[in-house]
């Protein structure tokens, strides 16, 4: 009962209003999952820095929490609090002694996200309420993707919230549920790769993240989790400069796609693309069955 939105810019001028966009497609999917929401955008970025998304109590100093972590790495960090999540900037080279940094300083944070260019903020609640606490409308973005939960494995919480990350820059949303995810995720830990829920979401991000580790690009890595993951699935999917979505072979949740010169739109139903501009124009289709779709632009 999941719902899922997408939508890559292809038109640089349609840039500013991705997220105003994706906020709209998120709250039309409300009632195929109103216990948690989540979206993952594709902004600015800069050549050598990452950004780590943390889940931060909303009453507490983000901007202490960046100088004790700039003071404990020795470099300038940045903070950008949005309600309860802050993005810290950081030197890339200093990510993993950040985020070791990160545990000591403060235990109760939680990493989100790393990216260049991604950025992840999901809670529980209202997709709309989760769009609003969080600002949605205001970003500007190339790509983003979000997800509305109807919880049936796991938990309602931030954590087992959509999207799922396991790599940089890397992100899934799934409606669905897959048959072998604890065996692949028995196989993924001896490749080294961790996991922070037990929702099978998760597993098939790591698998995307395995692939791609291990030379696959996004479109490729897609083609393969046909061969490998067994299960119901639909997936919408980000990587840095590029976007994908698969069905599996029986393709039994729905999906509706659309796309004109300016963008291409993903939504569990059409209603959350009809208020798009240009939607009366667009090529509309639902996507085929065992057949991964990616689009692309240059870095």
């Amino acid at each position: 009962m999941c719902g899922i939105v997408g939508l890559f810019v292809k038109d640089p001028a349609l840039e500013p209003e991705c997220g105003a966009l994706l906020a709209e497609m998120l709250a039309c999917m409300s009632d195929r999952g109103p216990d948690s929401a989540g979206f993952a955008v594709y902004a600015d970025g800069e050549d050598g820095a990452v950004k780590l998304t943390v889940h931060f109590p909303a009453d507490e100093d983000s901007a202490k929490l960046a100088a004790q972590l700039g003071k404990a790495i020795g470099v300038k960090v940045s903070a950008q609090k949005r309600d309860t999540h802050t993005v810290l900037r950081l030197p890339t080279a200093k990510e993993m002694e950040a985020r070791t940094a990160l545990a000591s300083i403060a235990p109760h944070a939680r990493v989100v996200s790393a990216g260049k260019r991604m950025e992840i903020y999901k809670e529980v609640g209202l997709p709309a309420d989760v769009a609003k606490r969080f600002d949605l409308k205001s970003f500007s973005a190339t790509h983003a993707i979000g997800h509305t939960r109807m919880a049936t494995e796991s938990a309602v919480t931030t954590n087992g919230a959509h999207p799922f990350t396991t790599g940089r820059d890397q992100c899934l949303v799934h409606n669905g549920s897959l048959s072998n995810h604890a065996s692949l995720r028995r196989e993924l830990k001896r490749e080294g790769l961790s996991f922070e829920t037990d929702n099978d979401s998760e597993v098939a991000a790591a698998y995307l993240t395995s692939r791609m580790k291990h030379g696959d690009n996004l479109s490729d890595a897609l083609k393969h989790s046909l061969t490998d993951l067994d299960g119901f699935y639909t997936f919408v999917t980000g990587a840095e400069n590029s976007f994908g979505v698969l069905r599996d072979p029986i393709s039994c949740k729905p999906a509706v796609m659309a796309e004109t010169d300016r963008y291409v739109a993903f939504g569990s139903e059409y209603r959350a693309l009809v208020n798009l501009p240009g939607i009366k124009q667009a090529r509309v289709w639902e996507p085929q069955p065992a057949t991964p779709y990616f689009w692309e632009r240059a870095a």
